[in-house]
């Protein structure tokens, strides 16, 4: 593993924060943050699609304060990882299953730099979704969490037949690499003020998330590619089905949530052993990224969960 370019300023997580490059299986190059916290253990970041280490500094500190170290990665094809078409505005991958390659490679990168033990998971929207599917295929963690998991995609009643059958039809002519219907080459939040974002109800925390794209163009993405749209509705399709694991899992989503869709989190986590749905009032889609008292309280939550299996929070 070799030094990667790291926007501590922008991160704005704990000292000592640095990057790494990684190789997955594949070949193609990754990038992880580390951040260091203590000796109760690592949690594992995953994040959502179009993101970037950097956004979770902050997340980190959280955890740092409690005692957790933390790692991020950039999924292939966003963040400083390799793009996976010349067009570098395009959020495109081949296969879902690719990203498992990733969570080896980061998995992997644990172990070699011996960070502290046990391993927790923290996974966001599309993150969610890669994090599920690597809790089926054994995951070494002990603990998962989830903020807004990306299990179903909210897409309107009219449109489903559309994003169903066109990206099918897209394939068979050779044109997966094209937007998906709705989509484009700018990054939304670099072009789009706070007033009527869908993510989050602060101002502060949108501020902190745009000003790292419009920072540093490199982590901007656009549309997700109809192939990325096919792959993702068949592995959503599939993970719905599947029988969760035993690990002990917490989940919260927003009440405002437009994004992913509620009810198929809420189904997931109803045959989820022990496992703990949590919604916050007016949240949107982004947790985390919240006005303080959603933020916290889920934070809370997050850490009383990985800190010895203690009782989470409330609902907010």
């Amino acid at each position: 593993m070799e030094a990667a370019p790291f926007q501590a300023e922008l991160a704005e997580g704990p000292k000592g924060g640095h990057a790494l490059w990684l190789r997955a299986a594949d070949g193609l190059r990754l990038r992880i943050a580390v951040w260091p916290g203590g000796g109760r253990g690592t949690v594992l970041i995953f994040p959502g699609r179009t993101e970037f280490a950097e956004k979770y500094g902050r997340v980190a500190g959280d955890l740092a304060a409690a005692g957790f170290a933390s790692m991020a990665v950039d999924w292939r094809g966003q963040g400083l990882a390799d793009r996976m078409t010349p067009d570098v505005a395009l959020g495109h991958v081949g296969s879902f299953a690719d990203y498992q390659k990733d969570v080896a490679a980061v998995v992997e990168a644990a172990a070699a730099l011996d960070l502290p033990r046990p391993l927790h998971l923290l996974a966001h929207s599309m993150g969610g979704a890669i994090g599920y599917r690597a809790l089926l295929r054994g995951l070494p963690v002990e603990r998962a969490a989830f903020s807004a998991p990306m299990w179903g995609i909210l897409i309107s009643r009219l449109l489903r037949p559309l994003a169903t059958f066109l990206p099918i039809a897209a394939l068979r002519l050779g044109m997966g690499e094209r937007y998906a219907p709705g989509t484009r080459p700018a990054s939304d939040i670099a072009e789009t003020g706070f007033e009527g974002n869908t993510l989050t109800t602060d101002p502060d925390q949108y501020a902190y998330m745009r000003r790292q794209v419009l920072h540093d163009p490199r982590f901007a993405l656009g549309g997700p590619s109809l192939q990325w749209l096919h792959e993702a509705l068949t592995d959503l399709r599939d993970l719905r089905d599947a029988t969760p694991p035993e690990t002990p899992t917490l989940t919260g989503v927003g009440t405002d949530e437009v994004i992913v869709d509620p009810r198929a989190i809420r189904e997931i986590m109803g045959k989820w052993p022990g496992g703990e749905f949590l919604t916050y009032r007016t949240g949107r889609h982004e947790l985390l990224m919240e006005r303080p008292e959603l933020r916290d309280a889920f934070l809370g939550a997050i850490r009383a969960h990985f800190s010895d299996g203690e009782a989470p929070a409330k609902s907010a």
